[in-house]
């Protein structure tokens, strides 16, 4: 007997042990929203106790998609972490749907209303904040859920996360440049409602304590990741009575921001300006000069959470909810000893 001839476990078997009607038992396999979260929690721990399947289907609610859902999507660093996802999507025989959502908008209801209508086999959420009204229908949906890069710590236990060794990277990057020599460093931060942003930050300032170079509030200039806001901050630093021999920017595109504030006071990078940058996107070895920056391993990231999700897509139980990748230096020409004098 085939796999396709096995007795089937029937919805009224499930409304049974359950102690619920059959329409109850359908509305949560249609992802109804009338249901009591208790009853919707130990109906659908017995369809996947037995392994219902719908008539002519292979299992439960499998769509063979994958959503993957950024804050936004303007940003090479984003292309990198969906290459990763659709690296194992494609491998598994399983599509890729990205969208750009915002928490609590209009976006968000239109996302969710999509999911209810087509169905997921589980969602990834990238450097955004999973926040509870969204957990809770993507947990009546029976929708797995993995965040990259969480906004606001690990959103629980049932929620794995994945990110990279953020704090190693930052102390890694100061330590490079006050090996060369530099004492005075300036930082771009990145938006600081991200713990990533903030690991960073932090790592500046262990690697600067640990060296006993005390910290100047001065030296550290806001930003967002992106080109003009490390444009803009680093104007502010080259602006200083005492400017930075040398800037450590929390992004690639903030260093690039930087790169360009350098030329337009006429000076020049590495040889007046020391950089360096997070995240090691492919145009950073591209960059004149190449860009000394700490590599996060964002494709890899995407691989992981797209693994991961399908995993947990098969019933599967994932041994630790939080997963740091390690980061690396890696050296190019966009750093050098300070100029003498």
């Amino acid at each position: 007997m085939n796999a396709d001839d096995e007795p089937r476990v029937t919805i009224t078997a499930i409304a049974r042990e359950a102690g619920v009607s059959v329409p109850t038992v359908s509305r949560v396999l249609n992802g109804r929203s009338d249901v009591a979260p208790d009853t919707r929690e130990r109906v659908e721990e017995l369809l996947r106790h037995h392994g219902y399947r719908r008539r002519g289907s292979r299992t439960v609610r499998r769509a063979n998609l994958v959503d993957l859902v950024f804050n936004d999507l303007d940003s090479p660093w984003a292309v990198e972490i969906i290459r990763g996802v659709e690296d194992v999507g494609h491998a598994a025989g399983v599509g890729t749907v990205v969208s750009a959502i915002h928490s609590e908008s209009s976006s968000t209801r239109q996302w969710l209303q999509n999911l209810r209508d087509r169905a997921s086999d589980g969602v990834i959420v990238v450097t955004s904040h999973l926040t509870p009204p969204v957990h809770a229908q993507l947990r009546r949906l029976n929708v797995p859920v993995v965040v990259v890069d969480p906004a606001a710590g690990v959103p629980g236990t049932d929620v794995p996360a994945i990110g990279a060794t953020n704090w190693a990277g930052g102390l890694s990057a100061t330590e490079h440049l006050l090996g060369l020599g530099h004492r005075r460093i300036g930082f771009v931060a990145g938006p600081t409602h991200l713990l990533c942003s903030r690991a960073r930050l932090d790592g500046y300032r262990a690697a600067l304590e640990h060296a006993g170079v005390p910290l100047d509030d001065r030296l550290v200039q806001p930003g967002d990741f992106y080109h003009a806001s490390g444009f803009a901050a680093g104007a502010a630093l080259l602006e200083l009575d005492n400017p930075p021999t040398a800037i450590f920017a929390a992004s690639d595109q903030m260093a690039f921001g930087v790169y360009e504030a350098v030329r337009r006071r006429g000076l020049r990078v590495a040889d007046d300006v020391s950089i360096v940058g997070f995240d090691d996107l492919p145009e950073a070895r591209w960059a004149s000069p190449p860009l000394t920056t700490v590599r996060q391993p964002l494709v890899e990231m995407g691989r992981l959470a797209a693994r991961t999700v399908l995993r947990l897509a098969q019933g599967e139980t994932i041994e630790s909810p939080r997963v740091e990748l390690a980061t690396e230096l890696v050296v190019r020409d966009s750093t050098a000893r300070p100029a003498a004098g």
